[in-house]
């Protein structure tokens, strides 16, 4: 039987050791003012590259011929294996039914075919992934790593057998071993690995990255129970853990030879060498997993290596244990294996806070070793360290920015910024994140001094570009630019500019005298008069102290200067970061940024969650050619007003709906009907994303129509199943004030006779891929509504828009460019512009906002108690009031609710016109093209990344 190499990037504690040993830092420079590290391997002498392999052997009954030959210079030259069939599929399945066993011997259930399937797609796929790093290794070539904190996977089984195009015989296989493909599938859990469009986002991309053949891993942690799952009460929103890898995860690999050590805590000390040392504190070490990610139509087959943390076994107290100290005596491992609990844990606890810290330098840490690793294998005898940036790159995906490659693990190094690029995801002050000085000083020591030692050189850079003149001028941009906040300047910077000292003269004013205008000689007497005075005052009086602010470590600065571009996710949110969040860098290095609309992929966002528009799809463009190349979707055009087309188009729809019908009903115990327009907003409960202003919307329309006759309602409004969906993050209250809210509504509504299947209000339970699987396809009318220019760019919406859904939104994120793409006659625009945010904010805090008599008339209503008896007055005092925490209506629902109702009325209008709903529907679809990830990861790969693609031969 054939036998396939299983190639290791890291060659177990030799490489490990070595590369956490001898790495370290050479030099400081400045090159063009832009602070620069560059670190150095010393290898020692007569060391050579050591190749090793792993063999596994494949099962497929039909694969028994040689797979591959050994070349010349020892790489193995892959050769196309036939086809599998459903009898060969058929008996891979029975195979790891019997001899992978997680499940009793006896009986074939639903969750033992599952597994026995994904373990038998697995063999697939390890013949091309190895395949795949093999050729890269021979090939040496610029590779890209995408670092991100989440990775929403969604359900594999049905991504990975259509992207090697084994749907059919997994299908026959499975029906004659007595199971139904789609029923297999519905067994796999979704990895719990993200929480929304951030993770979704980097599995789109893996996906794009693999079926172009662009040579990229991706990066993330092996969360144990990932956020949270998420229950639907008459109480609200209630977290239990999640139970994904409770069986067993059969898509991953544990590489125990792939290992790495990261330390925290500690002290810092110079040795005899000269050089700062870390010693002490804590030790863990990170594992990897690997899971395969299977291009589209290709033999390339991408990595998603996550990261475990665990100690070695001799770190358990065996003593302790013995002497009834069991707690302390696993103490170690806890510690380590807590930092992969959870995903996000919560912060407000200084605990919870090093938690978090943990995780994101773990991700960074362990990578990056591993990326050095392979540079170093790969270079063989002779490394060239100033070739780094020409053979990787790193693309830190995150929201909170994580460490960047400034900031590498081993042992104090960095690596030379060409190599980072930074991608910005949000503007949310709050995810902006900063870190207390003293507790990354306490966790990451040795970090902290580094940190310092950048900070110092953006300081020099800063004073460089702008003189030290124009004192003012130079204070704000320090304050605005370092990544230090509240530290005082290092002495190397602050003996080159003139320090000021505040003089107070009274209670409200101050006034900034330079040192060199003071001077005893200068003071007359008069002044010092007064100030014994104010001295003798001041004793009778004491004034309070004003604490010192907390001195904090801005993460998102750091990310700016280490990374040699720095992208938004949208054309507004690019303009944004420009113009707002990174002005200052932006006019100091205008060349680092630049735009990245996101996009999804058109696999698993059309082509497999929506078979009944993709059979449509592929007849009216005449090929499955806009799979891979969504600009087809454009032919769509010219077909628009086809009566054919129209009536396939419902059909599809319909049938869509008559899913989510009956997923509804099992879910929810609620009956919708599928006549009825389906109108979804799904997405992170919070703010500014305004399911409030939703909801708010929707009592607005109960009330009227209760105030209706039965034939006034009927004429008046279309019926309408309001859908939603997301998870409120557990500590924050506002939010889940807003999900209580949605579920007091849905139960009144939903339960009023007069109002039958008139308004329906839907929550769905746990809100995740699969889920939107189900949703998406079925959706008429897709909310996007945030508050102008908070939005960075969203990626539901591009879903929503694929699969011909008419979207309602505001002139935020990536809402702007779908509605020039599909047309302003296809999309309802309502609300503020971003420009206007400011402004409208100004007025409300002076006082002079005046609320539309309808805004307060349905908060009026909330307040009556005809939703129930949860008092719901900080959830509305939160839109009241014109300033102060959690008050003066920040996310604008006032201003923008006369705006929303009325646009409202416009879809029902719309809507009774199937026909111009119809095409409305059919144009979305049709302008959805520039919203693929393949396009998106094109121009990462060409403008940012300068990878090319590698088609395996």
């Amino acid at each position: 039987m054939a036998t396939l190499p299983l190639s290791t990037p890291c060659r177990g504690t030799e490489t490990c050791s070595r590369c956490h040993s001898i790495s370290r830092i050479i030099n400081l420079s400045s090159r063009n003012g832009v602070h620069k590290l560059f670190l150095s391997s010393i290898r020692p002498s007569g060391s050579r590259r050591v190749r090793r392999s792993l063999s596994v052997k494949s099962v497929l009954g039909e694969r028994k011929k040689k797979l591959e030959e050994i070349g010349e210079e020892g790489y193995p030259t892959i050769l196309n294996p036939p086809s599998p069939d459903s009898t060969s599929v058929a008996s891979s399945v029975k195979y790891h039914a019997e001899f992978s066993p997680l499940f009793a011997p006896e009986g074939f259930s639903l969750p033992k075919a599952f597994y026995a399937t994904a373990q038998s797609v697995r063999d697939s796929l390890i013949v091309n992934w190895n395949a795949t790093y093999e050729y890269y290794d021979r090939m040496n070539m610029k590779q890209a790593y995408y670092l991100s904190m989440e990775f929403l996977q969604g359900r594999a089984l049905l991504n990975a057998i259509g992207n090697l195009e084994l749907t059919g015989p997994y299908g026959d296989a499975l029906k004659n071993l007595g199971h139904n493909l789609e029923a297999v599938a519905s067994q796999e859990p979704d990895a719990a690995l993200g929480n929304g469009g951030l993770g979704r986002l980097a599995s789109c991309f893996l996906d794009s990255l693999a079926t172009l053949n662009y040579p990229a891993w991706g990066y993330g942690l092996r969360y144990r129970y990932g956020l949270f799952k998420q229950q639907i009460t008459t109480e609200g929103q209630e977290e239990v853990a999640e139970n994904w890898l409770e069986i067993c995860n059969p898509w991953e690999i544990v590489r125990n030879d792939v290992s790495y050590p990261v330390k925290f805590f500690g002290k810092v000390v110079s040795g005899s060498d000269g050089e700062r040392h870390w010693i002490g504190g804590e030790d863990i070490k990170a594992v990897a997993y690997d899971v395969p990610i299977p291009g589209y139509k290709t033999k390339t087959t991408g990595n998603l290596r996550l990261w475990s943390t665990t100690v070695p076994s001799e770190d358990f107290d065996l003593d302790a244990f013995n002497s009834g100290e069991h707690m302390k005596a696993n103490e170690a491992q806890a510690n380590a294996e807590m930092i992969c609990y959870v995903l996000y844990p919560g912060d407000e606890s200084t605990q919870g806070k090093i938690l978090r810290l943990k995780q994101q330098y773990t991700l960074c840490s362990a990578s990056l070793q591993d990326i050095i690793a392979r540079f170093e294998r790969r270079s063989g005898e002779r490394v060239k360290w100033e070739e780094f940036p020409e053979k990787y790159v790193s693309a830190t995906a995150t929201v909170h920015h994580q460490f960047m490659a400034d900031l590498k693990s081993v042992e104090e190094g960095y690596l030379e910024n060409m190599t980072v690029a930074y991608t910005n995801h949000t503007v949310l002050p709050e995810a902006l994140e900063k870190w207390s000085f003293e507790v990354m000083e306490k966790l990451l020591p040795r970090h902290v001094e580094i940190i310092q030692k950048i900070d110092e050189e953006l300081a020099h850079t800063i004073i460089s570009e702008y003189g030290d003149k124009d004192t003012e001028l130079l204070r704000k941009k320090l304050n605005v630019l370092r990544i230090l906040e509240n530290v005082e300047l290092p002495s190397s910077v602050a003996s080159l500019i003139k320090e000021k000292t505040i003089v107070r003269t009274d209670e409200n004013e101050e006034t900034e005298v330079s040192t060199e205008e003071k001077g005893s000689d200068d003071v007359d007497e008069e002044e010092e008069e007064e100030k014994e005075k104010d001295a003798k005052a001041s004793k009778k009086a004491p004034k309070e102290q004003v604490p010192e602010p907390p001195k904090m470590v801005r993460m998102a600065n750091l990310a700016v200067v280490g990374g040699h571009a720095v992208n938004g996710v949208a054309e507004i949110h690019s303009a944004i970061v420009k113009d707002e969040v990174f002005s200052d860098f932006y006019e100091l290095w205008p060349e680092k940024f630049q735009n990245k609309t996101n996009g999804v992929t058109p696999r698993r966002w059309i082509r497999f969650c929506n078979p009944n528009l993709s059979r449509i799809l592929t007849k009216w463009i005449g090929s499955e050619d806009w799979v891979l190349n969504t600009e087809k979707l454009a032919v769509l055009r010219k077909f628009a007003d086809d009566k054919d087309l129209h009536a396939e188009w419902i059909e599809a729809k319909r049938n869509n709906k008559l899913k989510l019908v009956s997923f509804i009903e099992e879910k929810t115990g609620y009956t919708v009907s599928p006549d009825a327009m389906f109108d979804i907003q799904v997405k992170r409960i919070h703010e500014y994303k305004r399911q409030l202003l939703n909801v708010l919307g929707i009592v607005y329309r109960y009330k009227k129509m209760k105030e209706m006759s039965a034939t006034e309602r009927k004429v008046k409004y279309v019926p309408r199943v309001c859908i939603f969906g997301g998870k409120a993050f557990s500590t924050y209250v506002q939010a889940k004030r807003i999900v209580k809210f949605i579920i007091d509504v849905g139960a009144t509504i939903n339960r009023d006779p007069e109002i039958g299947d008139l308004l329906k209000v839907i929550f769905v339970p746990d809100y995740n891929v699969s889920v939107a699987e189900l949703l998406i396809p079925a959706s008429e009318l897709s909310q996007h509504i945030s508050t102008a220019g908070m939005e960075a760019s969203g990626t539901s919406n591009m879903k929503f828009a694929m699969n011909g859904c008419v979207l309602i939104g505001t002139m935020d994120g990536a809402n702007v460019e779908i509605r020039e793409e599909v047309g302003e006659e296809n999309f309802f625009l309502f609300g503020a512009r971003a420009e206007e945010i400011a402004g409208l904010r100004k007025e409300r805090a002076e006082g002079k906002f005046v609320p539309d008599p309808r805004f307060e008339e349905v908060k009026d209503y909330v307040r009556s108690g005809v939703f129930g008896t949860f008092d719901y007055d900080e959830l509305l005092g939160s839109l009241e009031g014109n300033e102060g925490f959690g008050r003066g209506d920040y996310f604008l629902v006032g201003q923008d609710f006369p705006s929303y109702i009325e646009c409202q009325e416009k879809v029902d209008e719309a809507y009774r016109d199937q026909r111009r709903w119809t095409r409305m529907s059919i144009m979305n679809t049709a302008g959805s093209p520039k919203f693929s990830s393949d396009r998106t990861i094109r121009e990462y790969a060409k403008d940012i990344w300068n990878i090319k693609p590698a088609e395996l031969p």
